[in-house]
């Protein structure tokens, strides 16, 4: 809708359902992948930086940040830095805001950036630091102020969630879509913020701007669709009830802007903290449905607002010492952003720095960019992960991954438990929707329901010193973790309630273990002097009380057992015993962490969990897991993940042992090309390349027909070459019979399914594709005249200009040269049986092919004309030349030649008018070709809807189809979900077609070419990006023929007249060097 000036939009239209979660984190996911593999195409962020409580905690961070590079989650190019509060002294979001920008900038000096440059070259060099030279800082202001930064607060103690203190709350794990890729590393709360954000990244545009967020929210919503004023500030808001509203932030937001029914964008009249009804009614915040506007916590700023804040960060040292020195700070949501509202400018006066803020800032305005749609997924309690974890759907949430589980028989585990990265032995019990994470849970361990466990490691009942009648239970509702501290050597058990709020005071009825403190005291006779010997002022609360002894682990195993309340022992026992102990709390664990000792465990025992799946694949598997994935992992362990790889290369010569049909050859070989790249050594993994390759063309030749691979690569017979030199049985006195053969196709375009066609896949898993049978301005461009000769031999012409002479057609053999312009023609000889035959021994052919399409067009052409000359040698010979057989005879032919592909390219030249066709994998394989009833209507509005345009670029699938199959011998479980869906999407369109739904199958065209770009970044590029950007107002779907990376382009048009309008835009503008090609649909032979 247009937008309004003013506010009338009846809630009904305003209220929208919320965003699907499941779709836009897929979405949002594509678009990272996407951004991280093709930079250049997707603009990514040129750095992302994170706050942090300490230096050791901003070395935690740096680790994390380097995993998500590994993990593909960050692109190599983008620079990454965590910033720790100076001197580990709180400063506040907003101080720590300018403190970020300027570290950035030093690190980029330190990195020797030239910030005179306009991509910052590195190895530069400058005239001197900026910080102590006015030149300089003007320069590095300049170039800041040009870069994309993504900056997320992540800093702070997670009081509320203690047990991701260690491992910090935005790296808590978060296995929505976890399923999409079983092999790959448990998805965090920080991967999914980088999907979210990497939507974000495109509504900066080209010139620079910061986009800040909060470490313990997820906002789930399309950020590609933020719109940003110019030269400003704006808070993302959302729409939520006066109840919420009182324990957040809210925005008071101009009545007058822009206003449709999924967003609205206006000015920020003022900003309140906490609102009672009253102040919201008092400052008029209430919106005309009765709710108000939440501060979501994410500020983007770009142009003079971020040219502004660059500069006041780069010279803010002074007001960082100003805090440091008062013991003050400076909040992002209330301090800094109020000086971009005049209405809160007297406010802000009365506040450290206001002044300075204000004079520095104040000359530009915020904006409210407020989302109907938001999913607002606070991560700010135990209670809240679990509540998100629990309540997600099972398509969204994996609540098994990477782990190592019993059977049943030996175990009790809910099903809706969940078990991530961890190691469960027989005899373990796990309650309903409980989390547990990075863990060892040995035999006999008892854990409740609701409750969490993170990073422990119980030790195997051998090896406890202890009772066999001992056996740990963590009750309902409790959390569980442990910590490695500096100067310890064993690590700290700690545990709490899952509703437990550390800062609730034992005045104020705080808890521990879900009971209160009066209780837990009177109960364990323990005294308020034990934990709280000296408060300094603060109040008594389950933070700063020092209850988690540090001692042997069974001896922290038995006082957690009797401080939950659950110990048999007497008290008389275990009191002293926790009385003399040395004690932390909180508190002190959260400054005293040893991060590296804790990233070290955290991957040497992720590292053992892979290789457990590793080993039990290739022992008792059929190999389905991604071995490669795995073996990353593994070499995670530096000292011996090398030396576990060439263990399991070991294992590899009995997997060739195994029958053919159960486990393929192609697999087998992959398995160990992969392993040897783990073990670095790549000239023989690149010579064991070429048995995959060959293995799969031999299961194709396999699949088309019994017998048929026995034959197809071998020298003709004895008596066949007798024949043909010797004249035995008077070949040679047969009379010649002058025969002519001509062969016209069209050309294919696809809808969806293609890469379901390809082998290895069509050869193990059921494929599915809907394609069309099209001319090019009224004629069929694709064919072959085949003559009989008198002369012996084979003469072969192209459109080109090309001519071969092949006398002694035995002399036909593979493997063919990648630059034979005739391989094509040679690999129908050999696949129609002509060579091995000796069917020319008494004559010759005369072989002359056209394609009167431009090179790398997309539109089937090499397997179109495949198919021409097949089937014009088996009429000229009298063989089969049925559509099914000609078709199975191509599916080896490109295997030969070496360019590999699929069925659904000659399907779509042999088949007339719109068909929906099916493989079914077995010897031989199976097609089914559906044609589709052509009713009139139906080719009207494609006629009428439908623009085959060529984009001018020319595109060569070969490579393309290498990584895509390699992929797949890898068993990549995004390609294989990916295929999944374009299969299924072959089914929907056809009843979509059924239907005469042209719209739908539109936005399946969308999804489709969204997933072609998943399983190939590179299948499209700069051009076609702006082709189909040019072309979106228009259309209701596009994408590229095949496979992409260039060729032809389906545009569908929301009707007739956008097709015209389309179609003249294109034609007039010089920007695009396209052609639109008139065409018809393929309905008679």
């Amino acid at each position: 809708m247009e937008p309004q000036s003013e506010a009338k939009i009846s809630r009904a239209k305003q209220k929208r359902a919320k965003a699907d979660l499941e779709a836009i984190l897929r979405k949002s996911w594509y678009h990272l992948r996407l951004s991280v593999r093709y930079p250049s195409r997707v603009p990514t962020w040129d750095a992302i930086v994170l706050t942090a409580a300490s230096p050791e905690q901003a070395e935690l961070y740096e680790w994390q940040l380097r995993r998500a590079k590994r993990m593909g989650r960050i692109a190599s190019s983008t620079v990454t830095l965590a910033v720790p509060d100076p001197d580990g002294q709180r400063i506040g979001s907003g101080a720590a805001t300018l403190n970020a920008i300027l570290s950035l900038a030093k690190h980029y000096e330190k990195l020797e950036v030239d910030p005179s440059s306009e991509v910052g070259n590195a190895n530069g060099g400058s005239s001197g630091s900026f910080v102590n030279n006015e030149g300089s800082l003007r320069e590095m202001v300049r170039f800041m102020a040009n870069r994309h930064i993504l900056l997320l607060h992540a800093g702070g103690d997670s009081k509320r969630v203690p047990w991701a203190n260690p491992m910090g709350k935005v790296f808590l794990p978060l296995p929505y879509l976890a399923a999409d890729d079983p092999d790959g590393p448990v998805p965090l709360l920080f991967d999914h913020i980088l999907a979210i954000a990497s939507c974000a990244r495109q509504a900066l545009k080209d010139e620079g701007g910061i986009f800040t967020m909060t470490g313990d929210v997820l906002p789930c919503f399309d950020a590609s669709t933020i719109i940003l004023p110019e030269d400003a500030s704006c808070i993302i808001t959302v729409p939520i009830t006066l109840d919420i509203a009182s324990n957040h932030g809210v925005i008071v937001a101009a009545k007058t802007g822009i206003f449709t029914e999924n967003y609205t964008v206006s000015l920020v009249d003022s900003l309140l903290q906490k609102p009672s009804v009253e102040e919201l009614v008092k400052n008029n915040a209430i919106l005309d449905d009765g709710r108000t506007l939440l501060d979501t916590g994410i500020i983007a700023v770009r142009g003079k607002a971020w040219v502004e804040l660059v500069t006041l960060s780069c010279s803010c040292q002074p007001m960082i010492s100003a805090l440091l020195k008062s013991r003050k700070e400076m909040s992002l949501y209330e301090d800094l952003v109020a000086a971009w509202v005049p209405a809160k400018h007297d406010w802000l006066r009365q506040r450290p720095l206001g002044e300075e803020l204000i004079s520095k800032l104040g000359k530009q305005r915020m904006f409210s960019y407020c989302s109907y749609q938001l999913l607002f997924l606070h991560f700010g309690t135990s209670s809240e992960v679990l509540d998100h974890l629990s309540g997600a759907s099972s398509g969204l949430l994996g609540r098994r991954h990477l782990c190592s589980i019993p059977a049943t028989t030996v175990s009790d585990i809910a099903a809706s438990a969940i078990v991530l990265s961890s190691k469960i032995a027989h005899g373990a019990s796990i309650g309903e929707d409980s989390l547990i994470y990075d863990s060892n849970i040995s035999s006999g361990i008892q854990i409740g329901s609701q409750s969490i466990v993170v990073g422990v490691n119980f030790p195997e009942v051998t090896a406890v010193k202890a009772a066999d009648s001992f056996r740990f239970m963590l009750p309902d509702r409790l959390c569980l973790w442990e910590v490695p501290l500096v100067g310890c050597t064993e690590r700290v058990l700690v545990y709490c309630g899952l509703h437990d709020n550390p800062k609730i005071s034992l005045s104020k009825a705080g808890t521990f273990c879900g009971k209160p403190w009066e209780n837990v005291l009177h109960d364990l006779s323990i005294q308020e002097i034990d934990l709280w010997s000296s408060t300094g002022g603060q109040e008594k609360c389950l933070w700063n009380a020092k209850v988690f002894p540090i001692l042997s682990y069974f001896e922290m195993l038995s006082l957690a057992t009797w401080l939950m309340g659950l110990s048999d022992h007497k008290t008389e026992f275990l009191l002293p015993l926790w009385k003399n102990s040395r004690r932390v709390s909180l508190e002190e664990l959260h400054r005293s962490i040893n991060f590296s000792e804790m990233c070290a465990g955290s991957s040497n025992h992720q590292a053992d969990l892979a290789a457990g799946i590793v080993k039990a694949c290739i022992n008792y598997g059929m190999l389905g897991r991604n071995l490669n994935q795995l073996c990353e992992e593994i070499l995670q362990k530096e000292l011996s993940g090398v030396r576990i790889c060439k263990g399991f290369l070991d294992l590899c010569p009995k997997l060739l042992e195994q029958n053919s049909r159960i486990l393929p050859k192609s697999r087998a070989y992959q398995v160990q090309v992969d392993l040897l790249r783990a073990c670095k050594d790549e000239k023989k993994a690149c010579e064991l390349e070429h048995k995959v390759w060959a293995a799969v063309a031999d299961e194709t030749a396999s699949a088309v027909r019994y017998g048929f691979r026995d034959h197809l690569l071998e020298a003709p017979s004895r008596d066949a070459l007798a024949c043909q030199n010797k004249n035995v049985d008077g070949c040679m006195d047969q009379p010649f019979l002058p025969k002519t053969v001509k062969v016209e196709l069209p050309v294919r375009v696809d809808f969806v399914g293609g890469w379901s066609d390809t082998p290895p896949w069509s050869l193990e898993r059921a494929g599915y594709v809907l394609n069309m049978a099209i001319s090019l301005e009224g004629s069929l461009p694709i064919g072959t005249i085949i003559e009989t000769t008198k002369d012996n031999g084979v003469l072969i012409c192209d459109d080109t200009g090309n001519q071969l002479h092949i006398e002694d057609c035995t002399s036909i053999s593979t493997p063919f040269d990648h630059n034979d312009p005739f391989r094509l023609v040679k690999a129908a000889l050999l696949v129609t049986g002509i060579v091995h035959n000796n069917i020319l021994a008494s004559m010759g052919l005369q072989v002359k092919t056209w394609a009167k399409v431009p090179r790398g067009s997309g539109l089937g052409t090499s397997s179109i004309l495949a198919a021409a000359v097949v089937k014009a040698l088996l009429l000229i010979t009298d063989g089969d030349q049925s559509n099914e057989n000609v078709a199975r005879l191509v599916l080896v032919l490109e295997q030969l030649m070496g360019t590999g592909g699929g069925w659904q390219d000659q399907i779509g030249g042999l088949y007339l008018g719109i068909k929906f066709t099916s493989s079914f994998p077995g010897i031989p394989l199976r097609l089914q070709v559906i044609p589709l009833l052509s009713f009139p209507q139906l080719i009207l509005q494609l006629h009428q809807r439908l623009l085959v345009v060529f984009t001018g670029q020319v595109r060569l699938a070969h490579q393309v189809l290498q990584k895509v199959v390699t992929r797949y011998l890898q068993r990549d479980n995004l390609l294989i979900s990916s295929v999944k869906r374009l299969a299924e999407l072959a089914k929907i369109g056809r009843e979509a077609l059924m239907n005469c739904d042209i719209d739908e199958l539109g936005d399946i065209m969308l999804e489709a070419w969204r997933l072609h770009q998943e399983l190939d970044p590179y299948c499209s590029n700069e051009l076609v990006d702006r082709l189909f950007s040019f072309a979106d107002p228009y259309c209701c779907g596009y994408k590229l023929v095949g496979a992409g990376g260039g060729g032809f382009a389906l545009l569908l048009a929301k009707n007739a007249e956008s097709a015209i309008k389309l179609r003249h835009e294109l034609e007039k503008d010089l920007k695009f060097d396209v052609k639109v090609y008139n065409w018809n649909i393929f309905l008679e032979s």
